[in-house]
């Protein structure tokens, strides 16, 4: 799976979500997200972790997951095409505020 279908899933943006606060162990996601069931997590994020946006690393009996900020530069790389047109609407904005003000 690649890493736009990875973060389709809404439970999975959820995921990542959390994990942009910094790395949480696996069971306080599980309990963090209460409307998705232990195998359904683990399965995100398996998901997730084969698709290169987060990784696990042992910590005794715990998995440690975190996000991996490279795995999100192919996503970055996309919305960079469309940047521009913020920009612009923003650009547009800043002078729309402007003349209302001046008025």
């Amino acid at each position: 799976m690649d890493v736009f279908e990875a973060v389709a899933d809404p439970s999975r943006r959820s995921v990542l979500e959390l994990l942009a606060d910094g790395e949480q162990p696996a069971g306080t996601l599980v309990a963090t997200l209460p409307s998705l069931s232990q195998p359904a997590v683990s399965r995100h994020l398996r998901i997730l972790r084969e698709s290169g946006l987060v990784e696990v690393r042992p910590e005794g009996q715990r998995r440690i997951y975190a996000l991996r900020p490279d795995g999100l530069t192919e996503i970055d790389r996309w919305i960079g095409r469309y940047r521009r047109f913020w920009a612009d609407h923003l650009d547009s904005l800043e002078r729309h505020l402007e003349r209302s003000t001046d008025a």
